[in-house]
């Protein structure tokens, strides 16, 4: 029987010794160790759904960051800067650092102080049950859809690396989650998630370090891109002035606007799976600390996630094809050049640490969306309109249970992905239909009192369908592309970015306009809300250096820095 269960594949690209098998084995018993022991302290809601919020700011910022950190950030966009070049490093920098610095400093004690379970509870407090359910239905959809990438990121590795059936993969990798998350709640994820910061470090360092000394360093690695493909794919901003100048077919507003300013706040500030990290935080002062030192780590990751995709174009013989095209012509996709890398610099020892690497990626990425469904499907769903008035315990048994049932949903999630031509193009996709409207409701809630329930609900679902809307027209009719993203030469990642800039404006002004046709509530129900009307906890005092505001200027100074020299 279980011979009959080992898949095998002539393609196979490397072969694993007996020291990678051991160091894989090794891993995979201790984080379900880690689940086992942790499974005792995860018996009440608080602990089960928020880790007893007992984090410190170190623990909880870089679980807040690993959560983040998947294999479907190593593998997506890897993909992605072998695609589009170094431009894919706005996700980390522009799409990433000012809005966890954000959410330190403005959001988190809002979030922090009304002690709620989930970004859904938020929204049940400041604009009723309706859009609760509205948010909470929608995240728990975009949850399983992560999910699911992450799970196909997982199993391409082993079908590229190792030679693995994809079906095969994408079922046998998914049940070490199911079972640590369904033992031991947020608490084993958080734990895993540190643990797996490590190891996704030590591992995925080898290629960067390797191919640059092949390379030859980085001003020859600029040499050769430009030679095999452009010197376009080496500029972070100056090609950006032309949807025609630069791979991603994208403008500096697209970027600006619709990945700065919509999708990187609304991800950072509303995606209940980082968001639920944070939260777990001992006090106010570690929850705003964890996203700003969060923040710092972040900056670091394009060199283990952006320059392998670099050293692909540099570096690789074979020339990489979207999925559709690689799987018609027998090729390699974008997708595949991560693990294409690792097996060219990786030997027996070094690739089992690799590989340890991804598959603590994808456990750290899926173990977030699976936990943070879990938590708004308990909560948000199931007690708010199903079972109101059950015991601690029978929530907790339900937090088990939809566990066990959102990885299933996962796995058919997974699939889907198999459609898109880059993993990450899919993921945007999801963020400009459910995040970007979400961060505009979240943040008219907490900056304007005037905003209503009414009007909290009709943008938020305004926003979402637009959205939708938006991106079916354009499937419809490709035609439509120069109405979305301003220009016929726009690529599928800028049409994202302006999709949610417009779908974030529809549920802005649909927002405004009820708000003011409908009675807002009083400023004393309000208050530990929205600005202007509550009340901030005053930290002790402690040394400038201890302030997480200090460390928010630190961090914003070295992100104007690193984008000036990449220019």
């Amino acid at each position: 029987m279980i011979a009959l269960m080992v898949p095998s594949s002539p393609t196979t690209l490397v072969h694993l010794s007996a020291v990678d098998i051991a160091i894989i084995v090794f891993y995979f018993a201790l984080v379900l160790a880690i689940g086992l022991y942790l499974r005792r302290r995860a018996n009440t809601g608080e602990d089960f759904f928020m880790a007893g919020r007992e984090m410190t700011a170190w623990i909880a910022g870089l679980s807040f960051l690993s959560a983040n950190l998947g294999s479907l950030e190593l593998m997506g966009w890897a993909a992605a800067a072998y695609q589009y070049g170094i431009l894919a490093a706005h996700w980390y920098w522009i799409g990433a650092i000012p809005a966890m610095l954000f959410l330190g400093i403005v959001m988190m004690p809002f979030y922090y102080i009304s002690k709620t379970h989930s970004v859904p509870g938020y929204l049940k407090l400041r604009f009723g049950e309706s859009s609760r359910a509205l948010s909470a239905i929608s995240f728990a959809l975009m949850t399983v859809f992560m999910s699911g990438i992450n799970m196909y990121s997982m199993a391409l590795v082993m079908k590229v690396v190792l030679g693995w059936d994809i079906h095969f993969s994408i079922w046998v990798s998914s049940i070490t989650v199911a079972v640590y998350v369904a033992l031991g709640g947020l608490r084993s994820a958080i734990f895993n998630e540190v643990l797996q910061f490590f190891l996704i470090w030590a591992g995925a360092l080898l290629i960067p370090i390797l191919g640059l000394v092949e390379a030859g360093g980085w001003s020859n690695l600029r040499l050769q891109i430009a030679h095999n493909a452009s010197a376009e794919y080496t500029h972070l901003w100056s090609t950006l002035g032309n949807f025609k100048d630069n791979p991603m077919g994208i403008h500096w507003t697209g970027i600006v606007f619709g990945l700065g300013a919509i999708i990187s706040f609304g991800y950072w500030t509303t995606d209940f799976l980082v968001v639920q990290r944070v939260l777990s935080a001992k006090d106010l002062r570690a929850a705003k600390m964890a996203p700003i030192i969060g923040a710092a780590f972040k900056m670091l990751v394009p060199f283990i996630v952006i320059l392998p995709g670099l050293l692909g174009l540099a570096v690789l013989s074979v020339k990489l094809t979207g999925e559709t095209t690689a799987v018609a012509t027998g090729g390699h996709s974008y997708n595949e050049v991560l693990p294409l890398m690792l097996a060219r610099y990786c030997g027996p020892g070094l690739l089992g640490l690799g590989i340890t690497a991804l598959i603590a990626g994808f456990m750290s990425g899926m173990a977030g969306n699976v936990s943070a469904f879990t938590t708004v499907w308990t909560y948000d769903i199931y007690r708010a309109l199903l079972k109101k008035n059950e015991s601690d315990a029978h929530y907790v048994s339900m937090g088990r249970w939809s566990t066990v049932v959102g990885v299933i949903i996962s796995i058919g999630t997974a699939y889907l992905v198999m459609d898109f031509k880059s993993i990450m193009d899919y993921v945007q996709a999801l963020f400009s239909f459910f995040i970007a409207p979400l961060y505009g409701t979240v943040l008219l809630g907490m900056l304007w009192k005037r905003a209503t329930a009414a009007g909290g609900f009709w943008g938020l679902l305004a926003g979402t369908l637009s959205s939708i809307g938006m991106w079916a027209w354009v499937k419809v009719d490709p035609s439509a592309l120069r109405y979305v993203a301003l220009s016929p030469n726009a690529r599928d990642m800028a049409e994202n970015m302006y999709r949610a800039l417009w779908c974030w404006i529809v549920c802005v002004v649909v927002t405004v306009v009820v708000s003011y046709m409908t009675k807002p509530k009083s400023d004393a129900e309000l208050s530990g809300l929205v600005y202007g009307v509550t009340a901030i906890p005053h930290e002790a005092p402690v040394p400038v250096y201890h302030r997480p505001a200090f460390w928010a200027v630190v961090v914003a100074v070295a992100f104007i820095i690193v984008n000036i020299l990449l220019w």
